[in-house]
């Protein structure tokens, strides 16, 4: 029998665990007003009336750009999204049953199905509830609650009323979802700065590695088309096949980087002979090349094993940057070439020649120009980095405010 913690001063057991004295716990069916499930449609459809579906909810919004179409014909007032209605994802995959959204405003938008629609009566917080349903009790109720299938999971609407929590009264309820929100909106105006430096690290991109625009001081040099061996030579560093356990190096399709890998087994695999990558090679899969995997290798990936399938080159001193390449080998046009001299039918039929990938020849600026356009996208690359951890850090800040504010263990000053 599970033993109950020691009771902590200023609080009581419940249901839903220790709660502090003024709190109240209440089951989701006394509290709201309505709880109804969306209009069918075709998720097909290529046009008609804006509805919601299970892609809609997004971090725990409605995301605009996943809605679907409906040729609906049925009275389009009723399933009608308004200001704090929640959205509750009862069918999906274990992993995302019970993820909610919450409508900030009226929507021109219709309520779909696989999303219930729930709305609260007048004795609590529409956001507070929302943040209830999202919290690790809330998720974890849902969890356990489910009715699974092989790859699905769900969740009746009677089971949802039954579902309890912990409610403060209505004016600290409306505190602390306020509380919430400010660090929703600090999320989301980073989200947005996030979004805006890709944006331009994507047109800087386009523009300064195809010469489009030039930087100061650079303006009169002429690119020339070369080559990769111009740039580029073939480095092996042989190893034998190690007795032990061993790290190797991957490479991810359509150029998003080097991954490692562990074996544990080396006494499986059959290849004799291994070569050691180091900081700053270039490296391609042979066997999916046509997919565009191409890297440079990272400081943490030095001293990686690959395999014959993964040719390495080195950069000629003053003549390829490896941070520049670390750019341009993202480009479409290295995609289209790569492609070029993969010939073969799709997947690994389509084996890329050595001896053809030195030859490719590409319009690509002098080693100076190369070392100013590698600063100016590097910035902007560390500029996002920032952005990125400042993300992350106000996500878990959220959530250790949600873990202190939702189960009282933190109270804030309220104006009664």
């Amino acid at each position: 029998m599970k033993q109950e913690e020691p009771l902590s001063k200023g609080f009581k057991q419940s249901p839903a665990g220790q709660i502090p004295q003024d709190w109240d716990v209440k089951s989701i069916g006394n509290i709201i007003l309505s709880i109804s499930n969306g209009a069918t449609y075709n998720p097909d459809s290529k046009n008609g009336y804006p509805i919601t579906r299970i892609e809609t909810i997004s971090n725990g919004i409605i995301d605009i750009d996943k809605i679907g179409l409906t040729p609906f014909t049925e009275s389009l007032e009723k399933f009608k999204l308004r200001k704090g209605d929640i959205l509750y994802s009862h069918i999906n995959s274990i992993a995302h049953i019970g993820k909610t959204a919450y409508c900030e405003k009226d929507y021109d938008i219709l309520h779909g199905m696989n999303l219930l629609l729930i709305r609260t009566n007048n004795n609590v917080n529409d956001k507070f509830l929302f943040y209830l349903f999202n919290s690790r009790y809330g998720r974890k109720y849902a969890y356990s609650t489910a009715k699974r299938a092989v790859n699905q999971a769900s969740l009746s609407t009677a089971e949802i009323k039954q579902f309890i929590f912990p409610f403060p009264p209505l004016t600290e309820q409306t505190a602390i979802a306020n509380c919430l929100s400010h660090w929703d909106r600090a999320i989301s105006i980073n989200q947005s700065l996030i979004e805006q430096k890709e944006l331009r690290k994507k047109w800087l991109m386009q523009q300064l590695l195809t010469g489009k625009r030039r930087l100061p001081g650079f303006e009169k040099t002429k690119w020339i088309q070369n080559s990769l061996d111009k740039f580029l030579e073939p480095v092996t560093r042989g190893v034998p096949k190690p007795n032990e356990t061993y790290t190797g190096i991957g490479i991810r399709s359509h150029g998003k980087g080097t991954f490692l890998k562990f074996n544990e087994q080396p006494e499986k695999n059959s290849m004799d002979q291994f070569f050691v990558v180091r900081p700053n090679d270039l490296i391609v899969n042979i066997t999916f090349a046509w997919e565009q995997a191409i890297a440079i290798v990272r400081p943490e990936d030095d001293g990686a094993l690959a395999s014959h399938r993964f040719p390495t080159y080195t950069f000629k001193e003053g003549k390829g940057h490896a941070d520049f390449f670390r750019f341009f080998i993202l480009q479409p046009r290295m995609k289209f070439m790569l492609q070029l001299i993969s010939p073969g039918g799709a997947g690994r039929n389509r084996v890329m020649s050595k001896s053809d990938f030195l030859v490719l020849e590409f319009l690509i600026p002098e080693y100076q120009e190369q070392t100013a356009i590698a600063r100016v996208l590097q910035a902007t690359d560390n500029e996002i980095t920032l952005l990125k951890t400042k993300m992350e850090k106000l996500k878990e800040q959220k959530k250790g405010l949600m873990q202190v504010l939702l189960t009282g263990k933190k109270r804030l000053k309220v104006t009664w």
